[in-house]
């Protein structure tokens, strides 16, 4: 089969991923083999190419928001040929303190699909039985891709910032996965108000119908009940936590952030405001987000590349080239 390997993390401008031909993958106990229709790009496999976060393997093929059928190891659950999805998680040991207690996004021991197991930058890749999710037929292959990790850690974000129905919440960064979450938002009645540094971003924002929408320099013109950043930035949350009422939550979106500079105590987190962090998400989100995508009809924009161009993909979402996500496709 053709995959797109890493080998020695680098720059992505620099093409790090030679796309080549592999063995393909044989399921073993309890595992799915699947055929890939569609790969979303995400943000983490930009820090796992570039290294960002240290290699475990000698070689990995990266990617996990993968769209695939089943052709191999079938269950009474998923028959052969069900469409499915895989997302970042790809198994939890099940018998840590954090597994026992309900919270397998923290498991001690947890494997990663694109980063400990090879994902979805392939025409097939395999995932364990347990860690796939049926897709609703209302998600086409491409608009689900990118579900598959922004969208469900998106939505996971707004559970840990605690927005109820109708909450005046704050998004400071605008990329693939708060795109996704302003639809959810709006399901739920509240006001958005998107703060990005990028004009296409705060463009995108405005025509997904966000209540207000502002630079990185510019302050929302309420007082936020909730907020969620999503850029790697320290000083973007210290932007979001000054917007805060009192009580109000920060939910920090990202799997690595540059730095948190220092702030005033006193005046920013003061008043019981609080910061949280936002750590992978579970299968009972992924379940939750994908049913109500599917509810509410949620369709991101998409730029398709085909898998011979996966080094192109990577450099267009580090450019911010492109609105929404990129998507790779294996027969494009």
């Amino acid at each position: 089969m053709k995959a797109a390997v890493l080998r020695s993390p680098g720059d992505v401008f620099k093409g790090p991923l030679d796309i080549v031909e592999v063995p393909k993958p044989q399921p073993a106990a309890g595992q799915v083999l699947l055929r890939v229709r569609a790969c979303g790009v995400c943000r983490t496999d930009l820090h796992v190419v570039e290294g960002e976060l240290p290699p475990v393997r000698q070689r990995i093929v990266p990617g996990h928001q993968i769209v695939c059928d089943i052709v191999d190891g079938a269950t009474n659950e998923h028959p052969l040929g069900s469409r499915v999805g895989v997302s970042w998680i790809a198994g939890v040991d099940g018998t840590c303190p954090y597994c026992r207690r309900g919270l397998e996004n923290l498991c001690d021991s947890p494997v990663f699909t694109g980063y400990t197991v090879d994902g979805g930058y392939a025409e097939y890749a395999l995932a364990r039985a347990d860690f796939i999710f049926p897709l609703p037929a209302a998600l086409d292959d491409l608009h689900a891709a990118p579900l598959l990790c922004a969208g469900i850690i998106g939505f996971r974000s707004l559970r840990v910032a605690g927005v109820e129905p109708g909450d005046h919440v704050g998004l400071f960064g605008f990329g693939a996965s708060a795109s996704l979450a302003i639809a959810v938002l709006q399901a739920w009645n509240c006001k958005v108000y998107v703060s990005t540094r990028g004009a296409s971003h705060r463009q995108l924002a405005i025509s997904l119908r966000a209540d207000w929408v502002g630079s990185e320099h510019e302050k929302p013109p309420v007082q936020l009940d909730r907020a969620i950043t999503f850029a790697p930035s320290g000083d973007v949350v210290v932007a979001a936590l000054s917007s805060l009422r009192k009580g109000g939550v920060v939910a920090i979106n990202a799997i690595h952030l540059d730095r948190v500079p220092q702030f005033d105590y006193d005046s920013l987190l003061w008043g019981e405001r609080q910061i949280r962090s936002v750590a992978n998400m579970t299968r009972e989100d992924a379940r939750d987000f994908l049913a109500l995508a599917g509810r509410i009809g949620i369709k991101p924009r998409v730029t398709v590349f085909p898998l011979d161009r996966a080094n192109d993909a990577l450099a267009a979402v580090k450019k911010d080239a492109i609105d929404g996500a990129a998507v790779i496709v294996p027969g494009a």
